[in-house]
């Protein structure tokens, strides 16, 4: 491996507009593009190789390759290519390095098919808003695609703290600010503690990943800030359930009712197969925080919240996962066996009967 070789395959992977490059020992280049993994039909890849992709990346940001490196994340700019978020990881004594395409372009809700009620949940003056779904499934895509939305309507401050900066920002109508892990500041704990002496009125938090980061992004959201960030869970109420989940068992009541006060709106994604497979869309559900629902958070109701965002849909425009999915089908932009894989529900396909 040498620099022109892994340049041209990172130019490959902008080409081809895959999603993931995944570089690993003993296989050749796998790319994923629209859900699915092709084998590359270069050279099956050295320990060697390895080892330089990461040393590559690293020294970008001045860094050597640590010699006892387990996993670490960051970022890597090709020039007049684009950008990559980087994954290094050990693995059977080597490393392997996953790099996620970063598209030039920060995609509006119209052009990534998300619904326009994201708009109305991103005007909200204050509060959380929380992105949710499985790895690779959209949410840092649809938190850019919410970021540019604000930064074209509002003359906002926005701060985000990311690890690693995925979507480049250029202020527009907002003045942006992106801060990242490890070379901006050392933990989302101290960079929150920071961003409220930067006279933010938003801030974007890349992930909430533990007690001290979820407690900060509620107490600024407590102080008339509008926060956004992710979870890695699959829809409102595990997400709620989760949240409260890494407090102390003395605190989770205390949390609940604070989480009901703040929270704005739940978007949890996963991404759908279209007919011909050639695309894949997201599918949503979308929870706006109405005082029913806020009610249900309060009293730890959680298993009631689904059906309030079903009988929403009309009046609020929120929706279920399963509703989203029944409206793919009745497009026909989806098959219904791909809506009964991503369905948690046993009984989708009567559901569709019921609605037809």
């Amino acid at each position: 491996m040498d620099m022109a070789t892994f340049a041209q395959i990172l130019e490959i992977a902008f080409e081809k507009r895959v999603s993931d490059i995944h570089f690993e020992v003993d296989n050749p280049p796998i790319f994923r593009a629209r859900g699915h993994f092709i084998r590359s039909k270069l050279n099956t890849l050295t320990n060697k190789d390895t080892e330089f992709i990461a040393s590559a990346v690293m020294q970008q940001h001045k860094r050597n390759l640590p010699e006892r490196l387990t996993e670490f994340d960051t970022s890597y700019t090709l020039l007049n290519v684009g950008r990559f978020r980087v994954s290094m990881f050990r693995q059977r004594g080597n490393i392997g390095i996953v790099m996620r395409v970063i598209p030039h372009h920060i995609g509006t809700f119209a052009e990534l098919h998300l619904p326009p009620i994201l708009g109305n949940i991103a005007k909200a003056p204050n509060g959380l808003i929380l992105v949710c779904g499985p790895t690779g499934n959209g949410k840092s895509t649809t938190l850019a695609s919410m970021i540019r939305y604000i930064n074209d309507n509002f003359t906002y401050s926005v701060v985000t703290i990311e690890d690693p900066i995925e979507f480049i920002f250029s202020s527009n109508k907002s003045c942006i600010i992106q801060r990242e892990i490890g070379i901006d500041t050392d933990t989302f704990g101290a960079a929150l503690t920071a961003a409220m002496r930067m006279d933010p009125d938003v801030i974007m938090v890349g992930e909430m990943r533990d007690m001290e980061t979820i407690d900060a992004c509620i107490k600024a959201a407590e102080t008339g800030h509008l926060v956004l960030s992710t979870f890695h869970t699959h829809n409102a109420a595990s997400t709620i359930n989760r949240i409260v989940g890494y407090f102390p068992p003395q605190m989770q009541e205390n949390v609940r009712h604070r989480l009901a006060e703040i929270l704005v709106a739940n978007i949890s994604l996963r991404l759908v197969r279209g007919k011909s497979g050639e695309y894949v869309l997201p599918a949503l559900e979308v929870m706006y925080a109405t005082s029913t629902i806020k009610a249900c958070i309060r009293d730890g109701h959680l298993d009631d919240i689904e059906h309030h965002i079903e009988r929403g849909r009309d009046e609020y425009h929120m929706q279920t996962l399963d509703q989203h999915l029944i409206q793919l089908c009745k497009q026909d932009l989806i098959s219904l066996d791909e809506a009964k894989r991503i369905s948690r529900s046993t009984d989708l396909e009567r559901k569709l009967c019921i609605t037809s």
